[in-house]
């Protein structure tokens, strides 16, 4: 090879490498533009989150705590419908999926046929009451931590297939290795120094020791110390607390309860709350249209749901109810789903079809309780 082809090939392979380099140039400088756009693309997403209604709420009500509940009462005649005991599961299991979906704190099963009021005698096992007591017995398991059914629940027909059903996957479902301030647990019947509180099984690898005695196989609320340097290999100590704490004072979903109701008027004149409930709304076909509902300020909401025939036979069934029409039981008289196209809408649905249309109403006011 002479030296002009060397000085050729040398030119060739500079001109390459120059190239190759403006190549890249060229790339990296397109790709500059588009790596700052996304990363300002982010950056104003994560300002937005940050500066969202959404994530204000959520701030306020961690800062501030939830300082309103939200009931929802339903007949438990509606199993009656459900042609077996696995399709009687399931359907309860989808009223609790609902309850927990719309962070509900209490639902009411109540009895329209009007015979637990008449006859106070009837037992569990009666056909006239199983409905309504098969209904709560579910609800309430659902609701119940995993660790704690063995210890709260033994084995029920009601529960035959309750195993089967979807988790509710509540916040107060904690698992073993989940930090949080409080847990449920369930009191041990273990011996106790005089002077010292009982032990609490809470889910973790080991009990804690709560600051008063209580009697063994309670279920208890427990709100945990926090761990300290000194503390590593001791006993966790925690405090008994009101199940409403982690609601009112964190903010937190803390699960539902509930109740078992002798007719419709007991729904109301039951209520766990002092005072009662101060809003009332009752759900019907012949309600006014929900688009134009607005909500007001409340410290207890109630939601009723009728069966198969409606709110309208739950009445006619209680005596001491004084009302020609369901609409007079209520605040609000609602109409959930105007213009339905089919001509009945199921309990179950209509429970997920209101709670739907309340929820964007209830968000709007929440910021100023």
């Amino acid at each position: 090879m002479d030296k002009t082809d060397m000085k050729r090939q040398t030119t060739k392979r500079g001109r390459n490498e120059k190239d190759s380099r403006i190549l890249r140039e060229l790339k990296a400088n397109r790709r500059k533009p588009r790596q700052e756009e996304l990363l300002t693309s982010l950056g104003n997403e994560k300002s937005d989150e940050q500066n969202s209604p959404a994530k204000q709420l959520r701030l306020s009500s961690e800062n501030a705590g939830r300082q309103y509940t939200i009931s929802i009462a339903l007949p438990g005649s509606i199993l009656d419908n459900a042609q077996s005991l696995e399709l009687r599961t399931y359907l309860v299991g989808q009223i609790a999926r609902a309850a927990v979906v719309f962070s509900i704190d209490e639902i009411v099963v109540f009895d329209e046929s009007g015979m637990m009021t008449k006859d106070p005698n009837l037992t569990a096992t009666s056909t006239k009451v199983q409905a309504n007591i098969q209904m709560i017995h579910i609800l309430q398991y659902l609701e119940c931590p995993q660790y704690l059914r063995k210890a709260l629940f033994p084995r029920h027909k009601n529960l035959q297939f309750a195993g089967l059903l979807n988790p509710l996957d509540s916040p107060h479902h904690m698992r073993r290795d989940s930090d949080c301030e409080f847990r449920e647990g369930v009191v041990l019947d273990k011996p106790i120094q005089h002077g010292h509180g009982s032990y609490v099984d809470v889910g973790l690898t080991k009990e804690v020791q709560i600051d008063r005695k209580l009697v063994p196989g309670v279920r208890v609320t427990v709100q945990l110390q926090p761990l300290t340097k000194g503390s590593f290999g001791k006993m966790r100590q925690g405090i008994a607390v009101p199940c409403s704490m982690p609601s009112t004072k964190s903010g937190l979903y803390w699960g539902y309860r509930a109740r078992l109701a002798s007719s419709l008027g007991a729904v109301f004149s039951d209520s766990p709350y002092e005072g009662g409930y101060d809003l009332t709304i009752g759900t019907s076909e012949r309600g006014k249209s929900v688009d134009n509902f607005v909500i007001p300020k409340f410290r207890h909401m109630l939601v009723v749901f009728g069966g198969l025939h409606g709110l309208e036979a739950s009445l006619d069934a209680d005596s001491e109810l004084d009302a020609e029409d369901p609409s007079e039981l209520f605040h609000h008289y609602l109409n959930t789903c105007p213009g339905q196209g089919s001509r009945t809408i199921r309990t179950e649905e209509a429970i997920l079809i209101t709670l739907s249309a309340l929820r964007m109403k209830l968000a709007s006011l929440t910021t100023v309780l």
